[in-house]
């Protein structure tokens, strides 16, 4: 069932391509590339399981959340602590690292769009940007406070976010195909993304905003493939079996707080508009998107893991990919679990 509705979609031009990963209690259940992609010299190229994506806002929960609780669990910083003591030219100084987390500090979700050949200074905007909202109050999700999170890490660590989340996260996990600025030596294992100026962006970031931040930032910018991906999810479905980070401060990051979000993470709370999980997934289930067209999505009740990569925007931006995956974990949901 799973794998003809993919193979529908692709067959439809609804997506490119796409490998999902779907394992329950550690054991790969599912594991399969569909479709392809269009090089910059035309010619058409399968995708396998072993393809590397862009994973877009991935990066948030799978680099910048844990080199934060990395930090935080090293007592070199604290959630409470603003962020301001740490990036002084920020203008807010009442903000949070737990509210840049919880996407409840008031920032707005995003800047004015620019090309990627234009020049910006993206850090100084957001240091200077106007509050939209009440910091605590309203859920906005905003890839800005993630950029600051990413900073906040370089500041405190004193080397880069890639640097950090390398030695202390994909290292130690085994996730050897995940990188940001991957080699050019790694460019035909890779799928371009949007065409931009007559050419696929490929090998490099797609998001504009970390393209003008060198690449990495902490919202954007992360290279990884399913595998890498399912050991990542793997390591918060146990956290008791892992020495990374306490026990703890990983269940309380993958814990509904406000709006249906943990720390980083969208946390299925059983109520109001679900998820890209949809409504069948447990209650407490957790995950993230991204505008490429990945997502990863977790169930501890269940012991499951979808890893779904696709590089939906290859076709462009206006992609059906938000209901695709709805339809995709439901029928998942039901067909592992006739529920």
């Amino acid at each position: 069932m799973v794998e003809h509705m993919i193979q529908q979609w692709v067959d439809e031009k609804k997506i490119p391509g796409a490998v999902i990963n779907i394992s329950v209690g550690k054991k790969i259940v599912l594991q399969k590339a569909f479709g392809g992609y269009t090089d910059n010299e035309g010619s058409y190229r399968s995708i396998e399981t072993s393809t590397i994506f862009d994973v877009a806002s991935l990066t948030k929960v799978v680099s910048t959340l844990p080199s934060v609780l990395l930090l935080v669990a090293g007592k070199q910083i604290n959630l409470t602590d603003p962020i301001a003591a740490y990036l002084p030219a920020f203008h807010h100084r009442n903000i949070t690292i737990k509210n840049l987390l919880l996407h409840n500090s008031g920032l707005a979700a995003k800047l004015p769009y620019k090309k990627r050949n234009e020049t910006r200074d993206v850090l100084q905007e957001i240091y200077q940007q106007p509050l939209t909202d009440q910091t605590g109050k309203v859920t906005v999700y905003s890839d800005l406070g993630m950029i600051l999170l990413g900073k906040l890490i370089e500041v405190v660590y004193g080397e880069s976010l890639s640097s950090f989340a390398s030695q202390n996260i994909f290292k130690p996990l085994k996730m050897e195909d995940t990188m940001f600025n991957p080699s050019e030596k790694l460019k035909a294992r890779i799928t371009p993304t949007e065409k931009v100026d007559g050419k696929f962006v490929h090998g490099s970031v797609h998001d504009e905003k970390t393209y003008h931040l060198g690449g990495a930032a902490g919202s954007a910018g992360l290279f990884s493939t399913a595998d890498d991906l399912t050991k990542y999810a793997n390591w918060w479905l146990y956290p008791e079996k892992q020495s990374i980070l306490p026990k703890d401060l990983m269940v309380e990051s993958r814990t509904h707080h406000q709006d249906n979000r943990g720390y980083g993470f969208e946390v299925w709370s059983g109520n109001g508009e679900p998820p890209s999980c949809g409504e069948k997934w447990s209650s407490g289930s957790f995950g993230h998107t991204g505008f490429t067209g990945t997502s990863m999505w977790i169930d501890p009740e269940k012991d499951l893991s979808v890893i779904f990569l696709t590089n939906a925007v290859h076709y462009g931006r206006n992609t059906p990919i938000k209901d695709l995956r709805r339809q995709l974990h439901t029928g998942i949901y039901s067909s592992l679990f006739g529920e």
